[in-house]
């Protein structure tokens, strides 16, 4: 469980607004927010900076 889907939507952003700005495809971020795929460091970090926010809070459970 990741809570990519949740920053995006509250940052007002679509899959594929999210994923111009880390450059992958829509789909990518679609199949991490399902956690269906597993992103590289580079690439969960990239997400992290989109996002305005850290590893931890996306990808880490509580």
């Amino acid at each position: 469980m990741n809570h990519v889907k949740d920053y995006r939507q509250q940052r007002g952003l679509s899959q594929l607004k999210l994923a111009q700005a880390v450059g992958v495809a829509r789909q990518t971020i679609n199949l991490i927010e399902n956690g269906k795929y597993n992103p590289s460091l580079k690439l969960c970090l990239g997400i992290a900076k989109a996002l305005g926010t850290d590893l931890n809070s996306l990808f880490w459970e509580e």
